[in-house]
C-alpha cells in the first residue's frame, strides 16, 4: 500500500506565509509526477503546482510568483512554500502523486487526504 500524507495547512491573515509538506510512504518503487491540488469550497479541485518529469514545474496563473514547489527524491516528499497569500487561497490543499509500486504494474494516482489552508483576517 502507498500513503500520502500532507501537513502544515492552517489559518493565516493575508499576506502572510504557509508550507505545506506531503509525505510518500508504503511499498514504492518509483514516483514520477507530484503535484499539489486545491479545492475550495463549489468549485472543482484545481491544479496548485506540479513537478513534472526532468525537474520541470507547472505553476496555475494565480500562483505564480507567490507559490513554489519543491520536492526531495530522495526522501519521497514534496512541499509548497505559500507566500503572500490571498483570501482566494482558502482551500483544502492536496498532494497528488503517479506511484509504481514494488508490486508491479505501469502504476497510478495516489492522493493525500487534504489539509485545509485559510486565508482571513
Amino acid at each position: 500500500q502507498v500513503q500520502l500524507v500532507e501537513s502544515g495547512g492552517g489559518l493565516v491573515q493575508p499576506g502572510g506565509s504557509l508550507r505545506l509538506s506531503c509525505t510518500a510512504s508504503g511499498s514504492i518503487f518509483s514516483i514520477n509526477n507530484m503535484g499539489w491540488y486545491r479545492q475550495a469550497p463549489g468549485k472543482q479541485r484545481e491544479l496548485v503546482a506540479a513537478t513534472i518529469s526532468g525537474g520541470r514545474t507547472n505553476y496555475a496563473e494565480s500562483v505564480k510568483g507567490r507559490f513554489t514547489i519543491s520536492r526531495d527524491i530522495v526522501k519521497n516528499t514534496l512541499s509548497l512554500q505559500m507566500n503572500s497569500l490571498k483570501p482566494e487561497d482558502t482551500a483544502v490543499y492536496y498532494c497528488s502523486a503517479y506511484i509504481a509500486t514494488r508490486s508491479g504494474g505501469s502504476g497510478q494516482t495516489y492522493w493525500g487526504q487534504g489539509t485545509q489552508v485559510t486565508v482571513s483576517s
